[in-house]
């Protein structure tokens, strides 16, 4: 990085010059993850990476009941924690999160039958999510460790590593093997999952004797609001590829998850591991009717952009991919007015978020308020439209979402800064 350069973004990060190479690394990590999502798609065709979506999507699911946002609670508590009272935090969220998804799968899989039929998939389709969500869940704490303890250079340099080590890996078995296999690359990402957490525990001292029952219960209901925001999202967020394996084909659910999933990663890798390591900590003091208002006012302009970036952005993936993923502008139209609208509300989230349980609270009120309509949305037009119907319904869902959160947030918010603040 050039001197220059490096001076812009200090600048652009106002003054948390630390933040920028750490911020950078992470792009890079999840821009090579976000690659080899689509070096699979491209190699083992729609049917198959429609397979590979719907594990991810169900095991995205089952991570918020393993986790309970106890990464969330990491984030926090660390930090503020005194150097000797880290281990019993570290140790008592390690094991308890172990516990819980030990105790998930313990009672998913004797309910695999009722599960299946539900879900409209196989039994080792089942195991295999059950497999892929403990893995994320051991790798987003683990991460929350470092992250907690500000360790950012290394945890980002570990998540470029291994996301390389995974690229290689997918790139290696399509290439050289011809493996088209979708198991073969979800085993891959399993593993590295795995290998990720193994790396960044290691650092942190793990002492059995320190597990706490009262830390445990404190740990768990700090997170409780989160995981409840958390399940919405997933469910919200995630039912739309069940749905779409139920009413169509393998190959649609495919062809989905690249006019859907890849923008939405797209603008994850942008937003969230990018102008996010900043806007994150602006908001956690930034007066929150100010904020609101101001995210109100730029939310057309806001869309508007992240639409038109993702439409162009997006029509680079057709160009490495094969027939089975058929390019049509109107899709691709329709999938960016939904990541459009989907930018604003993660604002709101992110807002909201920030204002601890006040804006938590605010939040649930709105998604269990909002989700009926959003999922019976859902329902119908997937089940009328496929792959077009489930587009067209994630842009309603966001537009629903929105518009509930921000009448909500103007009539909750609509108080002093001062009396908002207490």
């Amino acid at each position: 990085m050039t001197s220059a350069l490096r001076d812009r973004m200090a600048r652009l990060f106002g003054g948390r010059g630390w933040a920028v190479w750490p911020t950078l690394v992470s792009i890079a990590a999840s821009g090579t993850a976000a690659a080899t999502t689509l070096v699979i798609a491209w190699g083992i065709g729609a049917a198959a990476f429609g397979r590979f979506t719907l594990v991810l999507t169900i095991a995205l699911i089952v991570t918020v009941g393993m986790l309970l946002n106890l990464n969330y609670v990491m984030f926090q508590e660390l930090p503020r924690a005194a150097p000797p009272d880290r281990p019993a935090l570290v140790t008592t969220a390690l094991f308890t999160t172990l516990a819980l998804g030990g105790g998930l799968i313990a009672v998913m899989l004797p309910a695999a039958p009722l599960l299946t039929h539900l879900l409209g998939v196989d039994v080792r389709t089942l195991c295999f999510a059950l497999a892929l969500a403990l893995s994320l869940t051991v790798n987003q704490l683990t991460e929350s460790f470092l992250r907690g303890l500000k360790k950012f250079a290394f945890v980002a340099g570990l998540k470029f590593v291994v996301a390389v080590v995974y690229l290689a890996t997918a790139a290696y078995c399509l290439l050289v093997a011809g493996i088209r296999d979708a198991e073969v690359y979800l085993v891959a990402l399993i593993v590295t999952n795995v290998v990720f957490a193994l790396v960044a525990v290691a650092g942190f001292d793990v002492v059995p004797r320190s597990w706490s029952v009262s830390l445990a219960r404190s740990l768990l209901r700090h997170g409780a609001y989160m995981s409840v925001i958390a399940a919405f999202t997933a469910v919200l967020f995630g039912v739309d590829v069940i749905f779409l394996n139920h009413w169509a084909s393998g190959g649609d659910v495919g062809v989905y998850s690249v006019y859907n999933g890849f923008p939405k990663r797209l603008l994850g890798v942008v937003f969230t591991e990018g102008i996010g390591l900043v806007l994150l900590p602006v908001l956690a003091t930034a007066d929150k009717v100010a904020a609101l208002r101001r995210i109100g006012r730029l939310a057309p302009a806001i869309a508007v952009a992240t639409a038109v970036f993702s439409f162009a952005a997006s029509a680079l993936f057709f160009l490495v991919l094969r027939a089975e993923y058929p390019y049509a502008p109107g899709l691709m139209a329709l999938s960016a007015v939904g990541i459009g609208v989907h930018t604003v509300f993660n604002l709101y989230l992110f807002a909201l978020s920030m204002d601890g349980v006040r804006g938590a609270k605010v939040l649930i009120a709105c998604l269990a308020i909002a989700s009926p309509a959003a999922l019976a949305c859902q329902a119908v037009l997937i089940s009328w439209q496929g792959l077009t119907g489930g587009l067209v319904a994630f842009a309603l869902t966001n537009l629903v979402l929105v518009t509930v959160v921000a009448a909500t947030a103007a009539r909750v918010y609509r108080a002093r800064p001062s009396e908002v603040e207490r």
